[in-house]
């Protein structure tokens, strides 16, 4: 039993009553797939984050996979995205026929908006920024490249609801975004979800084809699509849950600046870059922490549950040979997976909590 846990499930869901009201309505309606909770949460979730299409599907991966088959890529196209990224993003590509193409990340854990011009070939179509722990790279800088390269940016922006840049929320940059609604992101259901989001007409009217197995109206198949639809059962959970996603946002990033500041000045811990421009939601809290391994046995042992997110770099895993990539190519974030520790850092998250953690983790380094 932990003195600290990572996951907050027991306590957002302790009571559930107005949760399975909701869903007695669906199962009493028959209306499963598609139906009016769906529309109800897809019109909540544009609003939240001002955008004029929200559209439901299976997963954030399918999210991420349908805003690029709507934009047209596909075999032969390049799409460059990040390197230290979950295996969903490449997957995404993948799933089109697309290759991605990868670039370091810099001290924010973001893509390093400085190398993507080198990586941009003849086949390059989209750029693919990856708002990873909830933060987001220059995306100034991004859509300004996307601009003068005529490519298309889709925002992997699954661990990133109500973050911003520049007081320009994710999801409104790029033609389209891909969220996430895994049990454990800001704002979650009770199995898998996604939204692809855009502001473009003729692009929502796709991805609403393309989700549903490629059918207009009823009968008529319009174009080869996927069978993805955000299913009535998960809409409900959303529904009850998006009306307190703002002030779950607020509480994490508190609880992250509260972090920062016990922290910093522990000289084997390195507080990630926090740009003044970012709004970052905080969907992980990292720091690089040296000794990590070390680190964080001795916070397990002593009641403390750390995370480590991705401590094998995506491009060495076996399924991404294909590649060619090797040990060096991308040093931030080869650096970055043996240093990254996660801390809990969720709304439901009290000081008490947070004081025995930061306290675990002085012990440990005094003691060294």
């Amino acid at each position: 039993m932990f003195k600290v846990r990572y996951s907050y499930l027991p306590q957002q869901f302790a009571d559930t009553t107005d949760i399975m009201a909701a869903i007695e309505k669906v199962v009493a309606s028959g209306d499963f797939t598609l139906g009016k909770t769906v529309e109800e949460f897809e019109g909540k979730f544009g609003d939240l984050l001002n955008v004029k299409h929200a559209i439901g599907v299976a997963s954030g991966t399918d999210a991420l996979k349908i805003g690029l088959k709507a934009l047209g890529v596909g075999h032969g196209d390049e799409v460059i995205t990040a390197a230290n990224t979950f295996v969903s993003t490449v997957g995404a590509i993948n799933e089109v026929g697309a290759k991605p193409v990868l670039v370091d990340c810099n001290e924010s854990y973001c893509i390093d908006a400085d190398q993507i011009e080198a990586a941009i070939t003849s086949r390059t179509k989209a750029l693919l920024p990856v708002h990873l722990t909830g933060a987001m790279p220059d995306m100034v800088k991004i859509t300004d490249l996307a601009e003068r390269h005529n490519l298309k940016i889709v925002e992997d922006a699954c661990q990133a609801i109500l973050a911003s840049y520049d007081g320009k929320t994710a999801g409104s940059w790029g033609q389209t975004a891909g969220f996430s609604l895994h049990p454990l992101k800001n704002l979650n259901v009770w199995g898998d979800g996604g939204v692809v989001v855009t502001n473009d007409d003729d692009i929502a009217d796709r991805i609403r084809i393309l989700r549903n197995n490629g059918i207009q109206g009823r009968d008529n198949v319009e174009m080869l699509g996927f069978n993805t639809r955000l299913d009535s059962i998960q809409a409900a959970v959303g529904n009850w849950l998006i009306g307190k996603t703002e002030a779950g946002t607020d509480q994490r990033i508190a609880n992250a600046r509260y972090y920062d500041d016990a922290l910093k000045d522990i000289p084997q811990i390195t507080i990630p870059d926090r740009p003044q421009n970012l709004k970052q939601v905080y969907h992980i809290y990292q720091i690089c922490a040296e000794d990590r391994d070390q680190c964080v046995r001795y916070c397990l042992d002593n009641g403390v549950e750390v995370k480590i997110h991705y401590p094998i770099p995506l491009y060495r895993q076996k399924a991404l040979d294909f590649l060619g990539h090797k040990v060096g190519d991308f040093p931030n974030a080869e650096r970055q997976a043996g240093e990254v520790m996660s801390l809990p850092a969720d709304q439901y998250l009290s000081r008490e909590e947070q004081d025995i953690a930061i306290d675990t983790i002085n012990s440990f380094y005094a003691g060294r």
